[in-house]
Order: C-alpha cells, then sequence, then structure tokens
C-alpha cells in the first residue's frame, strides 16, 4: 500500500529520515567548517531522538546523500568508505565520518 509508505515530500525531496538526519547533524553542529564526526554518533543521536526504528535503515539513508552517484546534489560530506558505484557496500558506520554539506545547510535554512 503506496499510502503507508514514506514518501518524498513535494517541497524539498526529502524523505521524514532525510529530513531528521539532517536536522539532527544541525543539532550537532556539523557545518562543512567543523571536523567530522562518526556515523555512529549521528545515527544514534538521530535514533535516541527523532526515528526510532533500525540503525541500519538510518546509517543507509545518510549513506546514500554522501554518495555522489545516488543522488544529483550531496546532502552529506562524507569521509571514508560510503560504497561504490559497483555495487560494494559501504562500511560499517563506526569506520565512517561525515558532516552536513554546504547545500544542506541552505535547505535546513529555508
Amino acid at each position: 500500500v503506496i499510502a503507508g509508505r514514506a514518501l518524498p515530500d513535494v517541497r524539498d525531496g526529502l524523505k521524514p529520515v532525510h529530513r531528521r538526519i539532517l536536522y539532527s547533524m544541525s543539532e550537532l553542529n556539523l557545518t562543512p567548517d567543523k571536523p567530522y564526526r562518526k556515523s555512529a554518533r549521528i545515527v544514534g543521536d538521530v535514533l535516541g531522538k527523532y526515528h526510532p526504528h533500525g540503525d541500519i535503515a538510518v546509517y543507509y539513508a545518510m549513506v546514500r546523500m554522501a554518495q555522489d552517484f545516488s543522488t544529483r546534489a550531496l546532502l552529506v560530506d562524507g569521509h571514508g568508505n560510503f560504497g561504490s558505484v559497483d555495487g560494494d557496500s559501504p562500511a560499517a558506520m563506526r569506520y565512517t565520518e561525515a558532516k552536513m554539506s554546504k547545500l544542506s545547510l541552505e535547505l535546513l535554512r529555508d
């Protein structure tokens, strides 16, 4: 049933999990001028405060926002192995780091 699924919002094209990840990163002050933070820390913050579902689902949603071959514009600046276009899976969240991109700052400002 498509009504029961999380559909992208017509205003910004983001699903609720993407919006919650970006909001959490904003609350953690992970702006582009700050150092990277462990992905596990970001995922834990999202799970604990905003999105009580599976940690892997939240992590993969964040990974897709950091892959230049998955989206047109990057919303997350990832550091580490975030997978490849050949189908290689990303490294575990304890090995990767992330922060917001400049575009995500503009998106949240609106």
